[in-house]
């Protein structure tokens, strides 16, 4: 495998370009040193793992990589091997596994979305083509393959399960709910298959592959998939609701993209009869809004000042308040209290 040579790891960033997470590095000093560690390790081996001999490949397989990002499921994998041994081989490995599938599927979103922007730079089918994007997934998705197999049939099983579990979702997305399926229940469905299984892997592997026990395990599984759907729910919160791109995204993209997120589907389900701005917004919500600029922007005032925006507020604050409560059986550690104030962060930044 090739070295990293001078590719510098995008963690020259301060704390505060880790989302949610950034509060991790402020709840415990021995904590903050230990994640910031880990991550410049698992930054090394991710570089070195989207990096190949061709020149041009590197290039485009380690553009999302080098572009930052929150890093949210890496350090979630830290965090969890915080109640075991953290030190212990595997854990940045595994932690890097969980991030190689998470750009790899970035690349492939990207595709299916026509997205133009990710992190903040330009997306990599917009700044190369469609092919050549999914291609570089796939190569990630092998590269993540390469080091998963060096860490156990066991890893090599859960893996596959979680990928399972995150390519049905994204069909089922893309598929609609079933006929007589509340479109809610089917969005929730949807999020903890596409996004919630990753992130509950990422706090799996870091309990497994510190010497956890394996009800610890489960705690930490758990808690990740119930933080995760949070975690993506209050993204599209930020999407509607943020004057700047903060979420590394255009803001709005999933309303002009017609991309019915929770407020939007809870907004759909109401009765507009008596509410002539609650019927305004169906009618926009029902319309092609990617070319229309006077109804994307009618749509996104109607839905930022909307009721369906403080329901969806509630939805996350309650995935987030019963992942902390999942954490209770868990020893009374640092990394215990900076997954509580995590969940925090998650309610407090969609208010």
């Amino acid at each position: 495998m090739s070295t990293p040579g001078t590719l510098t790891p995008p963690l020259h960033q301060t704390s505060s370009g880790w989302g949610p997470f950034a509060i991790a590095m402020q709840q415990d000093e021995a904590l903050s040193v230990a994640l910031k560690d880990g991550l410049l390790r698992v930054e090394e081996v991710l570089l070195e793992y989207t990096r190949s001999d061709h020149a041009y490949i590197s290039e485009i397989t380690s553009h999302l990589a080098q572009a930052g990002g929150k890093r949210t499921r890496p350090l979630l994998v830290l965090l969890a091997a915080q109640f075991g041994d953290a030190a212990r081989a595997g854990v940045v490995e595994a932690a890097v596994v969980i991030e190689l599938t998470h750009l790899a599927t970035l690349y492939h979103d990207d595709v299916m979305d026509e997205a133009a922007l990710r992190r903040g730079v330009a997306s990599a089918n917009q700044r190369w083509d469609n092919s050549l994007a999914i291609l570089s997934g796939d190569f990630l998705f092998a590269r993540a393959s390469t080091l998963l197999s060096e860490l156990g049939p066991d890893a090599v099983r859960i893996q596959a399960e979680t990928f399972e579990r995150l390519v049905s979702g994204q069909i089922s997305e893309s598929v609609g709910p079933k006929n007589g399926q509340n479109p809610v229940d089917h969005h929730l469905e949807v999020l903890a298959g596409k996004t919630g299984s990753l992130i509950a892997t990422a706090a799996r592997f870091g309990a497994m592959f510190a010497g956890c026990t394996a009800e610890q395990e489960r705690i930490l599984a758990d808690f990740g998939e119930l933080f995760g759907v949070a975690f993506q729910l209050s993204d599209d919160l930020l999407d509607i609701a943020s004057e700047s791109e903060q979420s590394g995204k255009t803001p709005g993209i999933d309303l002009r993209e017609g991309v019915h997120t929770l407020p939007m589907l809870i907004a759909l389900a109401m009765d507009g009869s008596a509410d002539p701005e609650t019927a305004r917004l169906q009618d926009l919500l029902h319309t092609d809004l990617s070319t229309d600029d006077a109804a994307f922007d009618e749509a996104l005032a109607l839905l930022r000042a909307h009721p369906s925006m403080g329901q969806a507020r509630d939805v996350v604050r309650g995935y987030a308040e019963k992942a902390k409560s999942v954490l209770e059986p868990l020893p009374e550690v640092p990394a215990k209290e900076a997954l509580r104030a995590v969940c925090d962060v998650v309610i407090s930044r969609t208010v």
